[in-house]
């Protein structure tokens, strides 16, 4: 153990998704709980509690020493900056201890709202790097949450070098996609996971297609659901990697789940201090499996494994593995198990083919050679488990399928008995002093260890002559330590009495109510934070729509709206420059192909951006290092940690030339509290989020500084960006991209969805796959309202179109930027020549 590392350094963050959940995790030894109110946070799905239960919640979790995080881990949209005041507001006055936040834009109107409300950085913002979290320290963020896919090593480094406390997750569900960076909800259904809306696309069913042909992948159909991250074991080098919070993932399971998971984390975190480093039992594991699994992993924290990320054959919850089908008896199934089982347990059969209603049901009895077993059978037992009848067909069950034991009742039941109690959860020390001497009342001083509060309560009746047994040490103790009830107990008794004395039991009774009362009442307490009286719109723009010509945009000279694209390979770069597009952005899969795409847009006089990956990892500073040597005119920045790299660059080589910086969709700008964050610490432009609507967009540029703006007006969706790569894991033997062969370089992968269509599957530089969107979409129709408010330039993006797509489309844009056609028009033209089709995407959501 590292001698620095104390623990009370390490916290247990344990999910709530309701009351009972609280209760549990409050329970089971959480040192802090994260929680969403009705609205403002990534679990739209959960009960949530309702933002007037603030206070309530607060005083329960400090009454018990924990603390309170709240959920606000969305992009804000323009109309509900106000509201999102009133609900900071309402957590500054009630003792919330932070906020998880994911917009910037938020952070950026906390900080004009109080200067020491603190704010962690969600996973949702993305940060991955030593260089993303120092983007965040003149926030002063008290702690950021780090992505799911930072390994142990890394995590270090980042520890080391940012020196910034360090949230990790360490149990749950795992997203495919990189936090933050999922567009999937929505595209295909205006769900938005930046908005608490996961309508979870990656637990559906895939079909693997290799340049245009099936695949054949047997019973794997579920190509993009992750098992379940479980780092039980690896509790020790998380803490010795500098993790200061362990985050259980959960607020919408069950308060058993967080009862459960909560226990054994916390049971792992105390051995390690107490010096016992050895791994969770098998029984501990299987619990874990029991509450909810689909197979356990540790994710990345190990390192990138594609083979052991996903399993593919199933997207939802099993438990326990309890055997496989061996023989169909009359009335029942034999299996040798794997796992103890016992009458009541829920079970459930597995053919391989979850999109089918499965069988299962409960065990009625289980047998061995016909004679009952009593109690629960172990591993090894070769037995015959009888469903209930009106449970499961075994007409419809084979030899060989896959059993899992679904449901507990008695382990259930021991969970629940851990929070429905009467009983204090927890109880505090207490150091209790003494003294007195005889005619002077008695004087008791009371500490509350834990808290540091203290009370001084002094008897009514004054000190008398002992005549039969004087108080002493033994008797204060048994009539001061009488806490029950009570969340204290008596830990240490100083006595120091003046001669044999004594007052009335009764009022040694009353004076231990009295400092209780007390003592226990300033528990909950909340801490006080400054508040400011501030206007969230008072920095606006505040911008009406104007005509075109009046707002600086007329069709003509160099006023005139910039049609920018985007390409993906030399020939698209080829012909966007013949179209004469105002601007480049290369964005290859490959740094190795930039040098011919700057050459080419040097010698058609044509300005060049090149485009950073979405994520930013510790290490990989020399993909941006040969960025700059390559001196583009503008560099498409796509993650704070690039951005944080970039300003530095230039900060450091003031009298140098530098490309300007843009920031792309990926940044999440949904405010103008965000644009101007942005603005403020160098962005040359920005892109706004694809998480607006027409109207949400239309309410950011009212308000924000159109001027710094560029709108992608076409492009294919990125929905999932991952660390998963769909090549290495169902392509390749290899585990990672040291061994995988590249099989990337030589063939293109899609996945084909349950409608039939085929999303490309595009792989960057540090072997991400981002799975684009089959349908292009377009926000042609939208030009007009655009360029009346402002707006100066217009990106088209391009994914596999052939250099004359690339030419028609951008002559159609061109046309309508000029004002030759209209954007309806090209609209129509659009729908009609391309033969999968066009859409207008989450503009119109």
């Amino acid at each position: 153990m590292k001698a620095n590392i104390r623990r009370q350094d390490v916290e247990l963050l344990a999910p709530a998704g309701d009351w009972e959940c609280m209760r549990a995790a409050v329970a089971n030894g959480a040192d802090a709980v994260f929680f969403g109110v009705e609205k403002f946070n990534a679990r739209a799905r959960a009960n949530n509690f309702r933002s007037e239960e603030l206070p309530e919640i607060m005083a329960f979790l400090h009454s018990y020493g924990v603390q309170g995080f709240l959920t606000f881990n969305i992009l804000v949209f323009e109309d509900e900056l106000r509201d999102a005041q009133t609900l900071i507001e309402m957590c500054i006055d009630a003792g919330v201890d932070a906020v998880i936040v994911q917009d910037l834009g938020l952070v950026k109107l906390i900080r004009e709202l109080s200067p020491d409300f603190p704010i962690h950085g969600s996973t949702q913002m993305t940060i991955t790097s030593p260089e993303a979290v120092e983007f965040t320290k003149p926030f002063n963020m008290e702690r950021v949450v780090l992505g799911r896919e930072n390994n142990l090593k890394q995590i270090k480094t980042i520890g080391e070098q940012a020196k910034l406390p360090m949230e990790v997750f360490v149990h749950g569900a795992l997203c495919v996609s990189y936090s933050g960076q999922c567009l999937t909800s929505e595209m295909w259904g205006g769900r938005s996971a930046n908005r608490g809306e996961c309508a979870q696309a990656c637990r559906l069913p895939y079909d693997l297609m290799v340049d245009g042909k099936h695949q054949p992948m047997g019973d794997i159909s579920y190509l993009l659901s992750p098992k379940d991250l479980a780092a039980i074991d690896l509790v020790p080098e998380l803490i010795e990697a500098g993790v200061v919070s362990f985050k259980i993932e959960g607020r919408l399971k069950s308060p058993e789940y967080v009862a459960n998971v909560v226990s054994k984390y916390r049971k792992a975190i105390d051995k390690y201090f107490d010096g016992d480093l050895s791994k969770p039992s098998v029984e501990e594991v299987r619990e874990l499996q029991q509450s909810f699994s689909r197979g356990f992993t540790h994710g990345f924290l190990s390192g990138t494994n594609n083979k052991m990320l996903v399993e593919g054959t199933f997207p939802k919850s099993r438990g326990v593995f309890i055997g496989r089908v061996e023989r169909i008896l009359r009335d029942a199934v034999t299996i040798r198990l794997e796992a103890p089982l016992k009458r009541g347990d829920g079970v459930v059969f597995d053919a391989g083919d979850p999109t089918k209603k499965e069988e299962g049901g409960r065990v009625y009895d289980i047998r061995r050679q016909g004679v009952k077993i009593e109690g629960e059978a172990q591993e090894g037992t070769l037995l015959e488990l009888v469903p209930g009848r009106s449970d499961v067909d075994l007409r419809k069950v084979h030899v060989g399928d896959r059993v899992w034991k679904t449901n507990d009742p008695a382990l259930d039941k021991r969970l629940r008995a851990t929070y429905e109690t009467e009983k204090p959860y927890r109880v505090f020390p207490l150091h209790v002093s003494v003294t007195g001497q005889l005619g002077e009342p008695l004087r008791t001083i009371w500490t509350d260890m834990q808290k540091g509060t203290t009370v001084e309560v002094v008897s009514e009746l004054l000190l008398e002559q002992a005549q039969k047994r004087p108080m002493d040490a033994e008797l204060l103790a048994d009539q001061l330590g009488r806490l029950g009830g009570t969340v204290y107990q008596l830990d240490h008794l100083e006595v120091l009495l003046e001669g044999e004395l004594i007052v009335p039991v009764r009022e040694l009774n009353r004076m231990r109510r009295e400092a209780v009362e007390h003592l226990a009442g300033e528990r909950p307490k909340p801490p006080v934070y400054v508040k400011n009286n501030i206007d969230p719109l008072a920095d606006t723009a505040d911008q009406e729509a104007v005509p075109a010509a009046a707002s600086g945009y007329s069709h003509e000279g160099d006023l005139a709206p910039r049609l920018t694209a985007l390409c993906r390979g030399l020939p698209q770069v080829e012909a966007a420059i013949a179209a004469d597009v105002d601007m480049i952005y290369a964005d290859f899969e490959f740094i190795k192909q930039f040098p011919a795409a700057v050459e080419l847009a040097r010698a058609a006089g044509k300005p060049i951006a090149l485009a950073t990956p979405r994520i930013h990892m510790p290490g990989e500073n020399g993909y941006h290092a040969n960025i700059l040597k390559l001196k583009p005119d503008a560099v498409l920045v796509r993650n704070t940690g690039a951005l944080y790299y970039y300003l530095r660059a230039k900060a450091e080589n003031p009298d140098q030339p530098f490309p300007k910086l843009i920031g792309d969709f990926s940044l999440n700008v949904a405010n103008h509290k965000t644009v101007k964050l942005f603005e403020e610490v160098g962005l040359d432009m920005i892109t706004p989020s694809y998480d607006l609507n027409i109207q949400q967009m239309m309410d950011m540029l009212n308000k924000a500084n159109t001027a710094k703006l560029e709108v992608v007006i076409q492009q294919h969706l990125p929905m999932f960006h991952t660390e998963h790569c769909v090549y290495c894991t169902f392509m390749s033997e290899g585990t990672n991209f040291t061994n995988c062969g590249r099989p990337c370089e030589d063939s293109r992968a899609s996945l084909q969805d349950r409608i039939g269509m085929s999303h490309p599957v595009r792989v960057d530089e540090g072997c991400r796959n981002t799975v684009y969107n089959a349908i292009e979409q377009s926000g042609a129709e939208y030009i007009k309202q655009f360029l009346e408010l402002g707006i100066p330039s217009f990106r088209v993006e391009f994914l596999e179109e052939t250099p004359e797509r690339v030419t028609e489309v951008l002559s159609l844009y061109r046309d309508a930027l000029d004002g030759r056609i209209t954007g309806t028009k090209v609209w129509r033209t659009l729908k009609a020549t391309n033969q999968i089709g066009v859409t207008r995407g989450q503009l119109v959501k």
